[in-house]
């Protein structure tokens, strides 16, 4: 494994960025109302006026027209533009907030049905810490920008919701705004409205698809079953996480809840290398690459005993081995929680980031991710989608992510857990606590890409017929 250079990418980048949140676009006549009492307009101005730009700089302020207050975490905006290019990736911004920079958050998503004037969005959201508006009352600003990662120039002419008059705030319907996921302001892009049908409705994946299907129905760590079902329970050195930990396969366990098997990952420190124990089961076989995986996964932000704050890593993901530095067959498809904060972050957040290579001295990193600053201690559906051109990260049905072609897999992975710690400076308290991952079960389908719905009806397929187990996945 070479996951410990992520310790370094995480520490001196990306602090104040998200990218490639997807879902279907919205339309809607401006300032009409999902019910009595609901209402929001959206006022605009920008202050990067040029038809080019280095970057783009659409600030907002959001009204409560309605008679009722409107919690603002409830509440997205949607900025349309056009893409520079087909491969081209952005990174988001606030440069200052009225309701504070770190209760606004910035992602990017692909239009189902691409216009002449806009194939992407910005959708603006906001944490609880953003408060409610009153009846009448706005957001005050929100300076916010993007830029294209490589830093090129923007074209800003030909962005469907860019106004280069617009030097002072007015309303503006060519921004969508949903409070609830109902749309109360503004006009999308033709086609793009949440009555427009997809453009390629899923149908029923083949019954016959090669899979592995795990229930994790185990005894426990030392279960013959599990190695004889091509899994590996860690206990060798090395990174990720603290120096000097030891991975302990002792505290990989397993139980029953509410009727399903469930294995529980357990991590735990007293502030020391030495006391730190992390644990990770994997894959033997590095087969899996073009398909579905799934699986669903129990985040934790709160320590089972002890004192809180550590900064943990909560993990499922596929990866390869790197052969040499920025080898261009590596590859490596996370879905990390950080539930106390952690390489350059205050408090909880998800990544999900496509690797195409990197190199340890001097660091070098070739990804793309998309990032969601929020809670997500609990239960979680975790579906991941890789076929010739994209790969997708999708989060309790939800499109959460979409990485592009430069990052797809040239050889086979592994699937892998793991919760570990980044290090010790979260919580620098000697007295011991403990955290727990758990995972109900996992899935891969070999090149076939399932929606979400598909594969919780394969999963219901196995429990209804008592399977447990299942690898039908050739080797490479």
């Amino acid at each position: 494994m070479m996951r410990f250079a992520k310790n370094r990418l995480r520490a001196t980048a990306h602090t104040a960025v998200a990218v490639a949140m997807g879902a279907a676009a919205l339309t809607a006549l401006p300032a009409t109302a999902s019910a009595a009492g609901d209402g929001l307009s959206v006022q605009y101005r920008t202050s990067a006026t040029g038809a080019g730009a280095d970057q783009a700089e659409p600030w907002f302020k959001v009204k409560n027209t309605g008679s009722t207050s409107v919690p603002l975490a409830n509440v997205k905006i949607r900025y349309y533009f056009k893409a520079d290019s087909t491969s081209a990736t952005y990174r988001f911004a606030c440069s200052w907030a009225v309701k504070g920079c770190a209760n606004v958050t910035g992602t990017f998503g692909t239009l189902a049905n691409p216009t002449a004037t806009a194939d992407r969005y910005l959708e603006i959201g906001f944490t609880s810490g953003a408060g409610s508006l009153a009846p009448g009352a706005d957001t005050g600003d929100l300076q916010l920008r993007f830029y294209q990662s490589t830093w090129a120039s923007l074209n800003q002419s030909d962005d469907y919701s860019f106004g280069a008059s617009q030097t002072s705030y007015g309303d503006w319907s060519k921004v969508t705004a949903q409070l609830a996921g109902t749309t109360l302001w503004g006009q999308a892009p033709a086609g793009n409205g949440p009555t427009d049908p997809p453009t390629d409705p899923p149908t029923d994946p083949p019954a016959d698809g090669a899979t592995l299907f795990d229930d994790f129905n185990y005894s426990g760590y030392s279960d013959p079953k599990i190695s004889a079902n091509g899994w590996s329970v860690r206990a060798n050195s090395g990174g990720p996480g603290v120096p000097g930990a030891t991975w302990a396969p002792e505290k990989v366990t397993f139980s029953t809840t509410s009727g399903n098997s469930v294995m529980n990952l357990e991590t735990s420190t007293a502030g020391t290398a030495a006391s730190t124990k992390q644990t990770e089961i994997l894959t033997k076989a590095m087969k899996f690459k073009n398909g579905t995986y799934a699986a669903r996964v129990k985040f934790s932000d709160a320590p089972k005993s002890g004192p809180d704050g550590d900064h943990l890593v909560q993990t499922f993901f596929t990866i390869n081995d790197l052969k040499a530095p920025l080898a261009d067959d590596y590859a490596e498809y996370d879905f990390e929680y950080l539930p106390n904060g952690g390489w350059g972050e205050t408090s909880d957040i998800l990544y999900t980031t496509s690797w195409e290579t990197y190199q340890a001295d001097p660091w070098v990193a070739v990804n793309q991710h998309t990032e969601s600053r929020q809670s997500y201690n609990g239960w979680h559906d975790l579906v991941l989608t890789i076929d010739n051109s994209t790969i997708k990260y999708y989060i309790d049905g939800q499109l959460f992510g979409t990485h592009g072609a430069a990052y797809l897999p040239e050889r086979p992975m592994s699937i892998n857990f793991n919760q570990w710690l980044i290090d010790l400076a979260g919580q620098t308290s000697t007295t011991a606590r403990a955290y727990d991952q758990q995972v109900d079960y996992v899935m891969h389908v070999k090149d076939q890409v399932l929606t979400p719905a598909q594969v919780t009806a394969k999963l219901n397929a196995y429990r209804s017929a008592g399977t447990t187990f299942q690898d039908t996945v050739p080797s490479s």
